[in-house]
This record gives structure tokens, sequence and C-alpha cells, in this order.
């Protein structure tokens, strides 16, 4: 069965559609039943955790199909929430009875096993509202990889890290007291002593296998040389570059039994490597047929809609603890305070950030909402560019600025008029020295995306826009897909060599737009407000998505621009729409250029108009030379 959630979001409607009744009575464990609470709607979830729970049920569909090579083991699954019913809570001194959501999680990450009895997940997303118990649960999965996994064992090492010293020391704190309770406890007690635990300061060691808990900040980036068992980083949110990242999970390439743990919460920017990834594992779990990301997991607690801001009814969604009755009211209490304090001091951002755990764009005068802009994504094979007319904007590279072509290519979906929009930008390195500065710099891959056919990395020696590549791209790509250019429009002062060739080669029709208000306000407008009403459809390019997250509102007397806040956020895909839209805009209007015959005529090339004179004269086109 092929189940594509990507465009109707349906987990209700493709659940119902499984005939699960003998899996219902095969696995009757607490991770399991908590999945099948969330999709029979006994218990409230966002839908991203109901994507997670389906994801789980498929999956225990699928065990020993040859296409798929894990098995859900729950021995595993029962032994770790049997060794959370020991771990003390560092508050009490004692146990805290886990809730079914917390149990999912431990379930998920420890259950899932490969072929050769590892995890199946070497990589995870842990992500809930602010004070929901996360670090407390942390410490449990690292107290239980670092005593019951790494038995037999010798020379472990083991993470826990945070963005800063303070933050990395709060998560180590947990295990610490942790570790120091559960040896002193009658059933550690001995292991503890056979190993010679050792709890310190930054470290806990044991003295005999020589097995280390490292305590490491992110800040100091001090990663290398470790090949980590588990690692966890704690509010990672935060961090906007892989580099540091990388250095991880490079180092647990051939470590058995690997797992790294990202937990956090939102952030205001949503230009994070943890923000990418929690949309790729989304989009994992939608295209359900497909085998991508089969050993990362997404568990994302978080609202569904910024409108749910005032929902309280709905806010378990992103803070599973009000599942406690005992707690509900003085929880909600507490959250309902944090946003009306919020809301009156203009801060409201910052509760839908930490207490609703959603990513937004907090600036006022951004052009989009980040909702907005991932909305409008759809799959690639969804739109087939080919033979389509297409409106085209260029923005060219001044300093270290990309240059960007746009393409936007109107549509019919049904009765609804659409625009679907592409882009391709050629980078420049001199500036920053390589392009591996450059891919710092801007916080793009652009490596990888140049492997998707979303940029090219310029051939110029010096890292300088090469001119003569940007045209020969621009007409072969329209010669490849057969496209008809209704209309090119280019930044006014962007009169490069490359326009110049194409004036000269030809028969596109050429126009420099004037980039001041006055002739930019209707189409910026108009790419605004089609965003916002669902009529603009794009790929999944990163290029493109950071532009449009990057750009705020410049208003003056005569209306708006776009503008960006500092120079390394990249808007310059934003402009060339903007060029583009100068008249795609108006596409479907009467008085469009594309709806006049004499000027349909107009664009066509020397050899087209010269093949529609033989056609008119009864003679044979294949007559017709390339002369």
């Amino acid at each position: 069965m092929k189940i594509d959630l990507t465009v109707s979001h349906d987990v209700n409607g493709a659940f119902e559609q499984l005939n699960i009744a003998e899996l219902r009575s095969k696995y009757t464990d607490n991770g399991t039943k908590y999945a099948l609470d969330v999709l029979d709607g006994k218990v409230q979830a966002g839908y991203l955790i109901k994507l997670a729970s389906f994801r789980h049920i498929r999956d225990l569909q699928r065990q020993g199909q040859d296409d798929f090579r894990f098995v859900y083991d729950t021995k595993k699954a029962e032994q770790i929430l049997k060794f959370a019913s020991m771990c003390p809570n560092v508050d009490t001194g004692e146990p805290t009875e886990l809730m079914p959501w917390q149990e999912f999680i431990l379930t998920q990450l420890i259950g899932w096993r490969d072929q050769q009895g590892g995890k199946r997940f070497s990589r995870a997303i842990v992500s809930v509202a602010r004070g929901q118990g996360k670090t407390y649960l942390m410490a449990i999965l690292m107290a239980y990889s670092y005593l019951i996994e790494s038995l037999g064992l010798e020379n472990q090492d083991f993470l826990v890290s945070s963005i800063n010293f303070k933050q990395t020391k709060k998560l180590f704190g947990y295990v610490r007291t942790m570790l120091n309770s559960l040896a002193e406890s009658d059933v550690f007690k001995a292991l503890a002593e056979k190993v010679d635990l050792a709890v310190q300061n930054d470290q806990v060691i044991m003295k005999g296998p020589n097995n280390v808990i490292r305590a490491i900040s992110h800040e100091s980036g001090q990663y290398d040389s470790y090949h980590f068992t588990t690692a966890i980083v704690d509010e990672i949110g935060e961090i906007t570059s892989r580099e540091r990242i990388s250095k991880i999970v490079s180092g647990q390439v051939k470590v058995k039994n690997r797992q790294f743990v990202q937990i956090s919460t939102a952030y205001p920017n949503p230009n994070v490597p943890f923000h990418d990834d929690q949309r790729m594992v989304q989009q994992a779990m939608e295209q359900d047929w497909k085998r991508d990301a089969d050993t990362y997991l997404g568990l994302i607690w978080s609202q569904d809609s910024l409108e749910e801001t005032f929902k309280p009814d709905t806010w378990p969604k992103s803070n599973p603890l009000l599942g406690l009755s005992d707690q509900r009211q003085n929880l909600i209490s507490g959250l309902t305070d944090k946003r009306d304090s919020d809301a009156l001091s203009g801060t409201i951002s910052d509760f839908q950030n930490k207490n609703l755990n959603m990513w937004l764009q907090e600036s006022t005068n951004a052009f989009l909402k980040l909702s907005d802009i991932e909305k409008s994504i759809i799959p690639d094979e969804q739109f087939d560019i080919d033979g389509k007319q297409v409106y085209i904007g260029f923005d060219y590279s001044m300093f270290s600025d990309n240059t960007a072509i746009a393409f936007v290519f109107p549509y019919m979906d049904g009765e609804q008029k659409k625009w679907h929009i592409f882009q391709h930008s050629f980078i420049p390195w001199e500036k920053a020295g390589s392009i591996e500065a450059k891919e710092k710099q801007d916080g793009i891959e652009y490596r990888h995306l140049e492997a998707l056919g979303y940029c090219t990395i310029t051939s110029h020696p010096q890292g300088l826009i090469n001119d003569d590549q940007v045209y020969q791209w621009i007409r072969e790509f329209v010669e490849d897909h057969q496209l008809d250019v209704v209309f090119f429009g280019y930044d006014a002062w962007g009169a490069t060599p490359a326009i110049k060739q194409l004036e000269n080669n030809s028969s596109w029709p050429l126009l420099a737009v004037r980039q001041r208000t006055s002739e930019l306000k209707d189409p910026t407008k108009f790419l605004q407000s089609s965003l916002v009403e669902g009529s603009l459809t794009r790929f999944d390019d990163k290029i493109m998505e950071k532009a449009l997250i990057n750009a705020r509102v410049v208003e003056d007397k005569i209306g708006i621009q776009v503008d960006k806040a500092k120079a390394t956020l990249k808007i310059d895909v934003v402009d060339a729409i903007i060029d583009a839209f100068y008249q795609a805009m108006y596409h479907f209007e009467s008085y469009s250029t594309v709806n006049d015959p004499d000027k349909a005529y107009d664009r066509l090339s020397d050899n087209e108009k010269n093949a529609q004179l033989l056609e008119q004269w009864g003679i044979p086109k294949e007559y017709l030379t390339d002369d």
C-alpha cells in the first residue's frame, strides 16, 4: 500500500485504512499502546506525533519484509521502562512514574533494533515545550546506556552536551546525581564496585573498563578524537552551524549500537540544522512508502497552528504534562499567565516558541510567516516544468551576493489559478575565501544543494561569478525543458554580459525592472499574498526557503519592498522572483501579454516564425534548415 501524506496530512484517514486487529492483540507493550491511543483519538496529539505513531504502527506491519531490516524488541522496550522505574528524580530523590508519552520516547529509542541487535535509530530528535521534564528523561537514557548497554565493553565514550557550559552542567548534574544514587542501590551497588565507578565533577568513569561519560559544551566544541556510543545534546535548536555537530556524527560512524539524541524546544531563528532536520524527518514520515530516514527518529510534541495560542484546551499537544489530572489546573494557570503577560509586552512569540514549541518568524517586519513558507512545498514529482510557459527573473550578484535566476510557471489546479516558482543560484566565494567558508558564512550547504540541482558553484578560478557560465546555463535550461519564455525581467543595474548575450542571441522579451518602490510594490505584495493564500507552490529548496525567511519588509509612502537585516542573510532569490512576478502576476488577466496573439508571435524565435510560414504555405517543416 502506497500512503503519501505530504499533501493531505490525513493521518487519521490513512490509519483507518489499515487492518491492525492482529497487531493490536500481538503488541501490548506501553510504547505501542500510546501510539494506538494517539491514532484512536484517546490521547490529544499534534500532527507530528500522529505521524510518529503512524510510522511505528506501519513499521510493526513491515517487520519481516525484504526491504525492512528492523524489528521491534518488546523485551528491550520493557527493559528500559523497568530501568526507568528505578531512576530517582533529582528533585525528590525518588523515582517518578513516567507518563505514556515519556514511555513512548524511551521505547522508540531502545525497542527498535537492527539485524545485528543494535539500536535502529542512530539519530533522534526529541522536542517538546519547556518545562516538560525532558532533561530527566534524557538522564535516564544516558544512565541506561552507560550502566546496561556498556556491560562487557571497554573504552567506550559517552557525551552529555549543551549550547554552553552552564546548560551542559545542568544536564550532566542530572546524570551525575542519578548515577550516584543508583550506585548506592541494592540492584547496582555490586556492579558499581566491580567496574570501580567514579562520579567526578565533569565526567563519570568506570575505572576498570575505562568507559567514560564526558560533559563537553558545544561552545568549546572539543568533540574531536571521540567516538561516542551515546551522545545527548540539549538545546540544540540554538546551534546555527552543522560543523561541530558533524564531528559528533562522523566520530560515531564505526561505533556499534550508536545513538545521537538531539533535544530542544523551538527557537526564534528557524535557519538552524535542528529545524531543517525536523522538516526532513517529517517528510520521511509523510512519504510512508519510501524507506528514507529509516534510522532517524522524530518525536516532536508541538501545536499545529498559531491560532491555538488562544485555545488552551489544545495545549496538551505541546505540553503533554497537562495530561496529569492533579497538576493540570496549576499548569494551565501558569501557561495562561505567561501567554497574557507576553501578549501585553509584545513578546507573544516567546510564548509560542518555548511554551507551544512552534517555529516562527519573531521579527515584526518579516516579509512572511514561516508557516506560510512551509505550506507551499510540494513533492518534486507533483509538478513537471517541461513545455510550460515561464516568466523569468534575474538578480545579478554584487560583491558576496549570489546570482539568482527565478522561474515562475502559471498553471491551473482545477478551478484555482496558481503559480509554481523554481530557482537556480550561482554561488561566488571570492570574498569568503573558499566555498567551505562561504557555506559557513551563509549557513547553507551549497555543495549538497548543487547535487540536487538548485545551484551552481562558480567555475571562476578566483571564485567570482562567471558571466558566460550563467548565460550558457540559462539557455540550456530553457532549451532542455522546452520552455516558452513569456517574459525576462532583470534588475536595471544588472545589465551584465549575460544580459547582453541574451539580447543578441534570443528573441525573449527582456525588460529592465527598476528597483524602486513604485515599480516593485505590486509584485512584492502579490508574492506575499500568493504564499499566504496558498496559490503559490515550490519544491523543498533550502536556498529559496532561507531567502524567503530572511526577507524583511521596508515600507515608505508609496508602498513596500523587501530587504535583508544584514549582508550574510541572502534574499537574492526573492529579488529575482519579484522581478519575474512583475509580469507573471497578470498572466491570467485578459490584458496580459500572453493573451495577445500578436505578442505571442513576437516571442517566437526566427526558426519558429519561419516554420509557421512554411506551414501556411503547405511545406513540411522538416525542409526548414537550421540556417
